[in-house]
């Protein structure tokens, strides 16, 4: 099957090369003309433009879009559909938000092309493990693109499915991104209780290696949390600040919307936020309340 892609970041690029090896054809384009040279070299046929790359591919169309949320994606959807013609597909591979998908499938249904959108989870390990796909549209487009949903997956039977009509795709991916919010933070906690336990002098990247075989919190965040705690157990070159693309936010929110307490999702939401305060005004104000009603000492910031 032929399918053109649009964004060869590290993601976009690496799905790229895992349909070659698969032997689809695809067809890229990348504003970053290294890029594109750099799939073409491994078998792919690199393009200038969307109108290019529309012009290699044959009828229907399948487009797969892998650039950021939001205004990125908004632009290179508006392009496409007024390149493609109908029955071609557009597939958004983001982190898009699923409010924005439904829209924008209907609009591209107005205008009679097909829009699927796929949660995509698998990250720079994705060409090698394969990315766990959730895909929402119409289910008769969506069978008519297995073929690309088998090669990119695990196992053609494993890491992908269909969850339901346009949305259905983003939301749930959206949920997962919330979950490994949580489990993140719970990682992190326990791994600072033990760091901070300087009687034991724990080695922490030994106690995730034991904990990754047999142990009821074992999984892959625990795997890539003893990889960084082998390349460096004191995290000396990593600063404590964590952003955040917004699907935990929009998980929080629609929590908060549905009234479904998610207190563990929305905590660890709030303590990436934490992160990147230089200096917690908060804090400050419960020293000095402390200060008013019980005279206890105030560490005085002398910098």
């Amino acid at each position: 099957m032929q399918i053109g892609m649009v964004g060869l970041g590290k993601m976009g690029a690496n799905m790229s090369l895992r349909l070659l090896s698969a032997g689809h054809q695809v067809v890229a384009f990348d504003r970053n003309e290294e890029n594109v040279a750099r799939v073409g070299s491994q078998g792919g046929t690199g393009v200038g433009s969307l109108e290019e790359l529309a012009g290699k591919l044959s009828e229907p169309r399948v487009v797969w879009s892998m650039v950021p949320a939001g205004a990125p994606t908004e632009s290179v959807i508006g392009e496409l559909s007024a390149i493609l013609e109908d029955g071609d597909i557009i597939i958004d591979g983001g982190n898009s938000n699923y409010k924005e998908t439904v829209r924008r499938a209907e609009e591209l249904r107005e205008a009679g092309l097909a829009f699927v959108d796929v949660g995509t989870s698998g990250g720079v390990w994705g060409l090698k493990e394969g990315y766990s796909m959730m895909v929402g549209g119409d289910r008769e487009i969506v069978e008519y693109l297995t073929p690309i949903f088998e090669a990119l997956a695990p196992a053609p039977d494993k890491g992908w499915g269909y969850v339901g009509k346009n949305g259905a795709g983003h939301f749930v991916k959206m949920v997962h991104n919330g979950i490994e919010y949580g489990i993140m933070q719970a990682y992190a906690e326990g791994f600072e209780i033990m760091e901070a336990k300087d009687e034991y002098e724990l080695d922490l990247e030994n106690i995730a290696q034991i904990w990754r075989f047999g142990s009821v919190i074992r999984s892959w965040l625990l795997d890539l949390t003893a990889n960084a705690l082998k390349e460096d157990q004191s995290l000396s070159k990593i600063a404590d600040y964590v952003p955040d693309s917004g699907e935990g936010r929009w998980t929080v929110a629609e929590a908060i919307d549905l009234d479904v307490p998610a207190p563990v999702i929305t905590l660890s939401l709030l303590m990436r936020l934490v992160s990147r305060q230089e200096e917690s005004y908060a804090a400050k104000m419960l020293a000095a309340m402390r200060n008013q009603f019980g005279g206890h000492a105030v560490k005085q910031d002398l910098d």
